[in-house]
């Protein structure tokens, strides 16, 4: 394994622990919901560098976006993302910062693309397939349980907005 790659392998587990510091001490439900993104992408970009492509995108699509969705919408539907009580960090400082972060950011990804990459790195130049075994069990062998589970998170959110006009109308 290169210096380099250590190096970046680091650096996304210490931004997922740092993001996920900012996550649990946001006042604002909706400022939280970013950082805990910011620690599932993180988390994704490790998954990756350890070869499982797959479990990657999966935590990218399902817990960054499905998952932060769901926690949007109740944020939403129970109005707890005021804009008046977001009080994150706004100073001018720290907009410099982020932006300096993001160029730095913008830099490293036009170093890695241009690099060559590491041969240590690739454990299989080979495609593998990692999504028929895990489709095949879940549409043939858990069909059932997967479909009711679907039934069950719609009824939930159902429930949830019956539950919220209800509340409102009172």
């Amino acid at each position: 394994m290169t210096l380099f790659y250590q190096f970046v392998f680091y650096l996304f587990g210490l931004i997922a622990v740092a993001s996920a510091l900012l996550f649990v001490t946001r006042k604002s439900p909706v400022a939280a919901a970013l950082w805990l993104v910011n620690v599932m992408v993180s988390l994704a970009a490790l998954y990756v560098m350890m070869g499982a492509h797959f479990v990657g995108a999966v935590q990218v699509l399902i817990y960054a976006g499905a998952i932060m969705v769901v926690f949007l919408f109740v944020v939403m539907l129970l109005n707890l993302g005021h804009a008046d009580a977001i009080s994150d960090i706004r100073s001018l400082g720290w907009r410099l910062g982020a932006g300096g972060l993001g160029l730095v950011l913008l830099a490293f990804l036009l170093s890695v693309s241009r690099a060559p990459w590491p041969r240590d790195a690739v454990l299989d130049p080979r495609p593998a397939n990692a999504v028929a075994p895990v489709a095949g069990a879940l549409f043939r062998d858990y069909l059932l349980a997967f479909e009711v589970s679907s039934l069950l998170l719609l009824a939930a959110i159902v429930g949830a907005v019956v539950l919220a006009k209800r509340s409102s109308r009172t």
